[in-house]
């Protein structure tokens, strides 16, 4: 599905949890209800439903800033160990890192506070008497799913407040440590670490109770420490790599002198003296300051062509919302086009100064050179 336009996905291992999860909380709400087995198994279902939605809204909060500080979002995918929102670059700066990472959290509290509203308004007592389930005989169903949503959710709040990478506070603490050190690179390597010990801990506490008896939580503590100890020790490794990419912008690797169509040649000469000649694809369109406007394909020059209107000016087909795709700033970092959706899907893209004069072309290829070029000096 698509809520805000951002696809929400789930991968396969998603339903293994799912009704592993629902399995295991069906005997909680027995114990907690005392009712029927069929009451138990269908509140169960509502919770853990709405425990993934709250997944899904965590990681919402997370997308929705990131987009809104112009990181653009491919998707929030449900998988074993819950939920993540796929960005398509890193943040740029430590104040972008600490509002992306600190989002979801912060909309984790909001729900534990709507749980807690809501059910004390329902109990007609105090908020904190919503988790003591267990002191209650036959609470109603509606309470019992509050508290265990808002209990579940504060578990989340404080687990994901640790400050071990990837976590979000492993994130949160890593643009603090951005902006004391003004190096992205050794907050990274910082925040990994402390990652890679967290993991540790977890795998120990996992064998511990494995060991005591407690097969399945002990399992899952050792999967999800050996998860983030792989996760903390990539972005710990990957730091040694971007440090060799320090300095190298676009404008570095970009060809200065392509090949640009005016807007205003004529459809007819666009074919002649550019498609006809070079034998591309497309061409980028300039108007006089040379600011880029667009793309022309040679599909649509035909088209127009066989329609009757070969004397129409190139930049009557040229859209400003394709274009903004299509742009980069001649000045981004190298480290910015890895995951830029833009090249992957158009194959370059159109470098350009403040003012949106067209500065250069960078291709997919030119990136992978410069890359290889960056790979035997990391190596050696």
């Amino acid at each position: 599905m698509r809520i805000f336009g951002i696809r929400i996905g789930a991968s396969p291992s998603w339903f293994i949890v799912l009704f592993f999860f629902i399995y295991v909380v069906s005997d909680y709400f027995r114990e907690v209800l005392g009712g029927s087995v069929t009451q138990a198994y269908v509140v169960a279902v509502c919770a853990v439903m709405l425990f993934f939605a709250s997944l899904i809204l965590h990681e919402l909060g997370h997308a929705l800033v990131a987009r809104r500080l112009g990181i653009g979002i491919s998707g929030i995918d449900l998988w074993f160990f819950g939920g993540v929102a796929r960005m398509s670059r890193d943040t740029d700066s430590a104040g972008t890192e600490f509002k992306v990472a600190a989002a979801g959290p912060l909309v984790t509290l909001v729900i534990i506070g709507v749980c807690l509203g809501l059910g004390a308004l329902i109990s007609q007592g105090a908020a904190l008497d919503v988790m003591r389930l267990a002191d209650s005989a036959h609470v109603s169903p509606t309470l019992a799913l509050l508290g265990f949503l808002g209990s579940i959710n504060i578990f989340l709040f404080l687990f994901n407040l640790v400050p071990a990478f990837p976590l979000d506070g492993g994130r949160i603490a890593r643009a603090v440590i951005w902006k004391i050190t003004g190096d992205r690179n050794t907050a990274t390597r910082t925040a990994g670490r402390i990652g890679v010990g967290f993991a540790y801990l977890i795998i120990a506490v996992g064998i511990f109770l494995a060991v005591r008896g407690d097969l399945v939580n002990g399992i899952w503590l050792g999967v999800l420490g050996w998860f983030i100890a792989q996760s903390a020790r990539a972005a710990v490794a990957s730091t040694a790599f971007t440090e060799r990419l320090d300095g190298i912008t676009v404008a570095d690797i970009m060809d200065a002198q392509p090949v640009t169509m005016p807007s205003t040649a004529t459809l007819t000469q666009a074919q002649d003296e550019y498609f006809l000649r070079y034998r591309w694809d497309w061409f980028p369109v300039v108007d006089e300051a040379g600011r880029f406007l667009g793309v022309v394909r040679e599909q649509r020059i035909d088209a127009e062509i066989a329609a009757g209107r070969p004397a129409l000016a190139v930049g009557e087909l040229v859209e400003a919302a394709e274009a903004e795709g299509w742009r980069v700033p001649a000045d981004r970092p190298l480290e910015a086009l890895l995951g830029d959706e833009g090249l992957r899907d158009h194959g370059a893209l159109m470098a350009v100064d403040a003012d949106g004069v067209l500065r250069g072309v960078v291709t997919i290829e030119q990136v992978r050179r410069a890359l290889t070029a960056v790979l035997p000096q990391r190596i050696a």
